[in-house]
């Protein structure tokens, strides 16, 4: 089958559609073109042709955009067993078939029904077959082709990127780049010059130009000036068809903007300045602004002001503002018009940050001369000290002289002044002050231990102009006299130990003085010379204002005397002299060997324990009752004993059921009448059988025999353990409980008698301090001994 077309637009086309051959069906999926070979009749002799070969079409050429109204005709197939009898049906199958490309079945002609669109689909492919048109069996096999949408120069090449906003640094260099530009253009890139894009400058020229390949922009000029001009507008055309008549162009802006650099020095626009400054200006305030001119911006703009010399540098400082970029003068020190009236001063204005690059265009600093008028102002008086110090002893009369403060009208007119006080406090009543002379005394009599400071402010007017004032502060010191005696420094609790030995401090007591050190800094102390000499305690001054309290003697006893009263005189070392008595209160207590109190007078605790009388008195009450609820309970217990006996032994004959009560628990060991208790407090008598004599037994025991060898050496145990299971045996015991008392201390010891009976009744020597070592089983005893001990040496 053979296919052709006729869409070709130029012979080099043709060419390109003929020059295929057909190398069979399956070589690349190409139609096979074949011919029909003669058949002869039966018999004759069938006679072979050589047959010719077909031209293989695999792919079509259909133009985009197309706008006829009738369809574009895009090919035509045809099979070598097509005779144009109408026999051969031809179908096409694939993509757009029967909607964008239709066929005649009987002469194969392709047909393009629509427009089409390259950048949207840039080919078809399609599949044709042949079939016999009466029995729709195929022909040849199916062949597939393409059919390519050829391109036209139907789009403009487009900045998608643009507008674009760049800067360049301004004085760079010739060619320096400063941004690229790229356009793209939909058409066919290999398919002649629909999309090759050629770029081009409208509109910034001579200041910048563009590379008409890469599309690259850079300046054109030398040294573009920021502060003659700061922003371009760049238009740049991209046309394709290599930039030839009838191409197609699009065209993007880019808006260039210098940047600054620090190509311009500061300057002044004068040379000379003058400033008018009122003597009356307040230290440390502003008195004036100066500014040099900087073309530059931002850091490159940025000033340093200084004072190079002038006979104001010590006078006069200047900073600089880094908002508005002045400079800020202010007033070092206080003028006066009096003393001098004028001021000069060179200032130097320089860039901080610098570019080494245009150095040459320096320097980059500029200097101008200030000159400073000093303005007369009519001042208010003037102290002749910032502020005072005064002093006055406490206790003075009221109007005691403290002090003068002095004033003077600094003008040339030297007004007189006025002196009064701001009673703006309460301090400030405490003081009068002569209005002509400044003389400060005393309003009260001051007391230093109450207030040791007062400050006040004294102000001063100009009489001619009352409205000019000046203050200063006062500050009056109230000095000490030795008018407060000493006394002691808090309440203190003094114990001494019954144990105590002479010589031992048991106490150190301090002492304090509400007047200052000058009249109260040494303390010296005694005791009260007025008694007799205390046999009990002593006092040592220590010369360092504490004293010790000493023991005099050995023991204390509280039984004897639990409190003691020290009457002690302390003085201090003023002129003259004060003095004070006060009374220490020394409580006798027990205590351990290491110091610690034991337990003091029993007073003390029910103080400590917070009991009172009425709370005493109740306590009391409740033991009293319970007392006598007791003692009623004994005698209703003796009543009902003596009144009520209950026979032991019941009736054989009574054979009831009887509960007998049994309450009687004896009379303990006085009651030698229930029980023998002989025989447990010597066991010698063991060997009489002793019966009961509270029961009729019905059994007799065994006696037993012991012989009189074996008694001295029985074993007690054994034989309380004896008595104890004859008891249990004893069918005779009565059925109630029974307390059996055993007194028996067994044989001599061998150690001998520790009672007092036979210790020797004299007094003795002997030192019992021995028994405080013994363990807290023998404290009392030691308390004991140590009590006696004590009342004999008293």
């Amino acid at each position: 089958m053979r296919i052709t077309s006729t869409s070709c637009i130029c012979p080099v086309l043709v060419c390109l559609c003929f020059v295929q051959r057909c190398y069979g069906a399956a070589h690349h999926g190409s139609i096979k073109v074949t011919r029909n070979q003669t058949r002869h009749t039966e018999g004759e002799t069938e006679v072979h042709h050589r047959p010719k070969r077909g031209w293989v079409w695999n792919q079509f050429f259909v133009l985009e955009e197309h706008m006829g109204p009738d369809p574009q005709y895009v090919g035509k197939l045809h099979s070598n067993s097509d005779k144009g009898d109408g026999s051969v049906k031809y179908i096409l199958t694939g993509e757009g078939a029967g909607t964008i490309f239709i066929i005649d079945d009987t002469t194969g002609d392709i047909h393009s029904t629509k427009s089409l669109d390259r950048e949207q689909k840039t080919h078809y492919v399609l599949h044709a077959q042949a079939i016999d048109r009466r029995t729709n069996k195929p022909l040849e096999p199916e062949s597939e082709f393409i059919i390519k949408v050829q391109d036209i120069n139907d789009n403009a090449p487009k900045f998608t990127d643009g507008p674009y906003i760049v800067t360049v640094p301004e004085m760079s260099e010739m060619g320096t780049s400063v941004l690229q530009v790229t356009a793209t253009d939909a058409d066919d890139p290999t398919y002649g010059n629909s999309a090759r894009v050629v770029y081009s400058i409208l509109q910034g020229q001579p200041y910048f130009s563009v590379d008409p390949k890469t599309g690259v922009i850079r300046t054109a000029l030398h040294n573009m000036d920021r502060e003659a001009r700061e922003h371009y507008s760049v238009v740049i055309q991209a046309k394709d068809m290599a930039g030839q008549v009838g191409g197609l162009s699009g065209s993007t802006t880019v808006n260039i903007t210098l940047t600054d650099v620090n190509d311009n020095p500061p300057r002044f626009p004068q040379k000379h300045y003058q400033l008018y400054v009122p003597e009356s200006a307040q230290v440390g305030s502003a008195v004036g602004k100066i500014k040099a001119n900087d073309a530059d911006t931002g850091s490159n703009a940025d000033m340093k002001y200084t004072i190079i010399n002038g006979d104001g540098a010590g006078v006069f400082s200047i900073s600089t503002d880094k908002e508005t970029r002045e400079g800020i003068l202010s007033l070092k020190k206080p003028l006066n018009y009096e003393k001098k009236k004028s001021y000069t001063l060179n200032i130097e204005g320089a860039n901080t940050h610098l570019d080494f690059r245009f150095s040459h265009l320096g320097p980059f600093k500029d200097v101008t001369m200030l000159k400073i008028i000093v303005g007369d102002v009519d001042e208010p008086p003037l102290f002749t000290m910032p502020s005072y110090l005064m002093e006055v002893y406490e206790n003075a009369k009221i109007g005691t002289p403290v002090g003068t403060v002095t004033a003077q009208d600094p003008d040339t007119a030297n007004s007189l002044v006025r002196y009064f006080i701001d009673h703006n406090t309460e301090e400030d009543r405490y003081f009068t002050i002569d209005a002509n002379t400044g003389t400060i005394k005393t309003a009260k009599i001051f007391d230093r231990e109450e207030t040791p400071w007062y400050n006040i402010t004294v102000a001063a007017s100009e009489i001619d102009n009352p409205g000019l004032v000046s203050h200063v502060p006062v500050g009056i010191r109230i000095l000490d006299v030795n008018d407060n005696p000493p006394e002691l420094a808090g309440e203190y609790d003094v114990v001494v130990c019954e144990n105590a030995k002479p010589g031992q401090v048991i106490q150190t007591i301090t002492a304090t003085d509400k007047d200052n050190s000058a009249n109260g800094a040494r303390f010296h102390f005694s005791l009260d010379e007025g008694l007799s000499l205390n046999p009990n305690f002593t006092l040592k001054d220590n010369e360092d204002n504490t004293a010790s309290i000493l023991t005099r003697r050995r023991r204390y006893s509280r039984t004897t005397q639990d409190i003691y009263y020290l009457p002690i005189l302390i003085s201090d070392g003023g002129v003259p002299p004060l003095s004070s008595s006060s009374t220490l209160t020394v409580r006798v207590c027990a205590c351990e060997r290491d110091g610690r109190v034991r337990t003091c007078h029993a007073e003390a605790f029910l103080s400590s324990a917070g009991l009172s009388t009425g709370a005493l008195i109740a306590i009391l009450l409740c033991v009293v009752i319970l007392l006598v609820f007791s003692l009623a309970i004994v005698v209703l217990f003796i009543t009902l004993r003596r009144s009520k006996k209950e026979p032991l032994i019941i009736s054989e004959e009574d054979v009831r059921e009887n509960v007998v009560t049994y309450d009687d628990e004896g009379g303990g060991e006085e009651d030698t009448e229930a029980f023998d208790i002989t025989a447990l407090r010597n066991p010698s008598a063991a060997e009489e059988l002793k019966y009961r004599r509270d029961v009729r037994p019905e059994v007799k025991p065994a006696p037993r025999h012991h012989p009189s060898s074996s008694l001295d050496s029985i074993n007690v145990q054994e034989f309380i353990k004896q008595r104890l299971a004859e008891a249990d045996l004893d069918p005779s015991v009565p059925p109630y409980d029974s307390l059996q008392t055993y007194a028996y201390e067994g044989h001599r010891s061998e150690a001998g008698s520790i009672s007092s009976l036979d210790s020797v009744t004299t007094q003795s020597d002997q030192d019992y301090n021995y028994l405080g070592d013994w363990g807290p089983e023998f404290k009392k005893l030691a308390e004991l001994y140590g009590e006696i001990e004590s009342e004999r040496t008293t």
